[in-house]
């Protein structure tokens, strides 16, 4: 056995168990004892040390996207104020009025599109399985209620998780390099949209990571269409969240370490003056709202589960490196017993030999 095999499981007080126990060759719960040289061990010992500062830097790196994707969230913030005004006062406007929009017209469900959004990447401990799971559960409970339903898979990990399961019907798969853009939630706007409007499906559902803590993200299903004239954001269970309540994270530093404060920004909106006058029917205005405010739904749930993927990788990360660390520590341990045994053994040659020689 090598010293490759080698676990934070060597304790002081498990090698002292182990040198204390008599061997037993017919013990099957018996400890067996690694036995390396020095030289592997320092091998071993240097391996990770490197580990360990890989670890670290990734979880620095993670960090600093974090930030780059609350920048993100905050740029995109006055177009999103702009654009829920002006849909609020809007549907004020037709309230009275019995309108006919695409994308707010409910239908018997014979059929619902999952959208599922994982990571591009790996090492983020359970953030990916987590969605997947999700997914899974979901799409059992369709089964159960005799719906028919298609995946649109969003994210590498999600793409291969998919490809590999060819019994579930995906409509397609798409990427998101790096953090998103508009350009990225447009392209899954285009698609939800046509599916629904063409009446392939009679339901959009979107499953993501709703971003909480560093250490926490809640996967969760959100009903993207059909769309409530008034812009409201409702999850499978009928429970809409006011759009004019925005919620921002903000990655900061505390007694060292990293932590996220929650900041809820109530969005106030101001009627419109009398005198403003429309040159198009509001229906017509509001029609075309709502795909832009559904684009920018997307493009925040994109955010949240980049969010949600880089605080999981730098709590991963973190684990890492804490268990590199331990890893070294109990290594050195056994590097020095082992390199003080082998220098009282020579210091015990040289005596003895002196003694002969007298």
């Amino acid at each position: 056995m090598s010293c490759s095999h080698l676990s934070t499981a060597w304790s002081s007080s498990a090698l002292a168990t182990r040198r204390r126990s008599a061997p037993s060759s017919g013990s099957s719960g018996r400890l067996q004892v690694v036995r390396c040289s020095l030289r592997e061990l320092r091998s071993r010992i240097d391996s990770v040390r490197n580990t360990q500062k890989i670890t670290e830097a990734m979880k620095l790196v993670a960090a600093a996207k974090v930030r780059r994707a609350q920048e993100a969230v905050v740029s995109s913030r006055p177009f999103s104020e702009a654009l829920v005004e002006v849909l609020y006062n809007m549907n004020q406007e037709i309230q009275t009025e019995d309108i006919d929009l695409p994308l707010t017209r409910i239908r018997p469900v014979k059929k619902v599109a999952l959208v599922v959004l994982t990571g591009e990447r790996g090492l983020c401990g359970s953030f990916n399985n987590n969605v997947l799971k999700k997914a899974e559960t979901r799409i059992e409970e369709l089964k159960q209620l005799g719906l028919g339903y298609t995946v649109v898979s969003v994210g590498k990990k999600g793409n291969a998780y998919f490809i590999r399961r060819p019994f579930i019907p995906t409509e397609r798969t798409l990427e998101v390099n790096g953090i998103p853009t508009v350009k990225d939630s447009q392209s899954i706007c285009d698609l939800v949209y046509s599916l629904f409007v063409s009446e392939a499906v009679d339901k959009v559902e979107l499953l993501y990571s709703k971003f909480v803590s560093l250490v926490r993200s809640d996967p969760i299903i959100q009903t993207l269409l059909p769309m409530s004239p008034k812009g409201e954001i409702c999850d499978i269970n009928g429970v809409c969240v006011d759009a004019t309540e925005d919620e921002l994270f903000r990655l900061t530093t505390k007694e060292g370490k990293l932590t996220v404060e929650r900041e809820k920004v109530k969005i106030e909106t101001q009627p419109f003056s009398p005198v403003v006058q429309f040159e198009q029917d509001p229906v017509q205005i509001l029609d075309a709202l709502l795909p832009l405010y559904l684009n920018s739904q997307i493009l925040r749930a994109l955010q949240e589960s980049l969010a949600s993927e880089l605080a999981a990788r730098m709590s991963a990360m973190s684990s890492a490196t804490d268990n590199a660390i331990e890893l070294r520590k109990n290594l050195s341990m056994v590097y020095n017993r082992q390199r003080q045994a082998k220098i009282t053994g020579e210091i015990l040659e040289i005596v003895a030999g002196a003694d002969a020689l007298a």
